[in-house]
């Protein structure tokens, strides 16, 4: 038995044990299992860490892990499947902890952004809040703005927020934007001023690159070597800009994609008017760009029935259009190719229907007919697909299936979903930002509660459970843990008690 560690038997041939363990990395799971009962020796070489912890990495688990840190890759392996596992169920059965995020008395939601479970709301007091969805700690802090000699009066409203891993970022209606460090406290570390309202604001993925557009003009915005912020580029453009994004995986000056009107702007500094497509009369409805690619909407009209409403995806190096997908009558009104799986994409149409198309096939893979009023809002993952509509339905589907999972309502249309493996985050933002009696909703809980906006976080992984959010009503009296895993249809309205 001594020997055979050191020397392997593979059938009437004795391999060294390296050797042995370059010929089993190529198996998989079963495999491995199954030669464990060869032999000790076998069972030995099947169980190597180096095996098991080379699968944990292939299936996508603990990347950030190296192999001293776990004494057993195998078991390690076995449980982050358990949890996988254990998620997508309680996706589809909606089995978790719902919370909405609390705010003050009188202020309506403006606009609301997330990244990794960390939530940015701006408001039309001129407040601007964040929540850490993932502490369960809902203690929202105020990003201050800067306060000049005449800023007495009350704050302007703000207009679009975003947020990043380390800034967020927020546009005021008076043309003002402030960026701030989630590093460095409450005030701001940078400000600057546009002359017009602002019609978009963009801020990079990842690193410290924000975009803005006011009137035909496109800044952007970025921390020098010294980490002093200075304008990297201005750019002048013919029309008022609809969308902006910021194209990520950018090494060098950032690249910006601008959609005004009816054109589509590929902004560089070294090509600072490129146009990237242009069609008179054919306005661009929605935009996404991911580190290649742009997928945009395009609207046509009752002249040019031989063309109906349509996705072109565009490739950002070649600047060559490379699909146009959809027949649709409606026009797009969301698109989501950054958050896709690979060669996936996913959009939603004033005709109620959510498509998922295949990059490779330019054909829709699933059409599913979602939301009364049209899609506003909506993301994929390789099985499941979040959509939020324009009359508050927020709804859950298997796209394998190419069924409703389950579905949440609030009064407001959803402008805002994110999700990732265990939470999911929507936003319900009123388009009335100045309601009839809005001057009684300072005293008027009633009105107050009818005009505000609401923000929800489920929480689907069972660890992680917040039993306070859970209602009296639904509260289990069972002392075993599993009696506090109750279902979110509990929450509001009551559909099963």
């Amino acid at each position: 038995f001594q020997n055979e560690i050191n020397e392997v038997p593979f059938f009437d041939i004795q391999l060294p044990y390296e050797l042995a363990l370059k010929i089993f990395q190529y198996l998989g799971k079963t495999e491995l299992g199954r030669c464990a009962q060869v032999s000790r020796t076998w069972k030995v070489l099947a169980e190597d860490e180096v095996l098991w912890y080379r699968l944990c990495q292939q299936e996508g688990y603990l990347l950030d892990m190296s192999i001293s840190d776990h004494s057993c890759w195998k078991l390690a392996l076995k449980n982050c499947r358990a949890r996988e596992r254990t998620l997508k169920t309680n996706w589809k059965n909606r089995i978790g902890a719902v919370s909405q995020l609390q705010y003050e008395l009188g202020r309506i939601l403006c606009d609301v952004h997330s990244c990794d479970g960390v939530v940015i709301a701006g408001y039309t007091s001129g407040e601007v809040r964040l929540w850490d969805t993932r502490t369960w700690d809902y203690t929202a802090p105020i990003l201050e703005p800067v306060h000049g000699p005449g800023d007495a009066g009350p704050q302007p409203h703000v207009s679009f927020v975003r947020i990043n891993s380390s800034l967020a970022v927020a546009a005021y209606e008076d043309g003002t934007v402030s960026v701030w460090s989630l590093m460095f406290g409450r005030e701001p570390i940078h400000r600057y001023q546009h002359n017009q309202r602002i019609q978009a604001l963009a801020l990079g993925s990842e690193g410290a690159t924000v975009a803005t557009a006011s009137g035909f003009e496109v800044k952007v915005e970025s921390p020098n070597d010294r980490g002093f912020w200075q304008t990297t580029e201005t750019f002048e453009i013919q029309k008022l800009v609809n969308f902006l994004n910021l194209v990520p995986d950018v090494t060098g000056s950032p690249v910006t994609v601008a959609a005004a009107e009816d054109i589509v702007y590929l902004l560089k500094a070294e090509d600072p008017g490129k146009i990237l497509h242009s069609v008179y009369g054919q306005p661009v409805t929605c935009l996404d760009v991911s580190a290649r690619e742009a997928a945009f909407g395009v609207k046509t009209f009752g002249w040019l029935l031989n063309e109906p409403n349509q996705i072109l995806l565009y490739n950002l190096e070649t600047n060559q259009c490379l699909k146009k997908m959809g027949n649709s009558m409606g026009d797009f009104t969301c698109v989501n190719l950054q958050n896709s799986p690979p060669n996936m994409l996913v959009t939603g149409n004033k005709d109620r229907r959510v498509r998922v198309f295949d990059l490779r096939k330019s054909e829709s893979l699933c059409s599913l007919y979602a939301h009364q009023l049209g899609v506003s809002a909506v993301q994929m993952d390789d099985w499941k697909i979040v959509s939020g509509g324009e009359e508050g339905l927020v709804c859950v589907w298997d796209q394998r299936m190419s069924t409703k999972l389950w579905e949440m309502h609030a009064r407001h249309p959803v402008r805002h979903v994110w999700f990732n493996s265990h939470s999911l985050i929507t936003a319900n933002i009123p388009d009335d930002k100045t309601p009839r009696g809005a001057s009684i909703t300072d005293d008027d809980l009633t009105a107050y509660r009818k005009h505000r906006g609401v923000i929800y976080a489920y929480e689907f992984s069972v660890d992680q459970l917040a039993v306070e959010s859970v209602l009296p009503i639904c509260r289990s009296s069972y002392d075993e843990v599993t009696g506090y895993n109750y279902n979110i249809g509990l929450a509001v309205p009551y559909d099963n008690i």
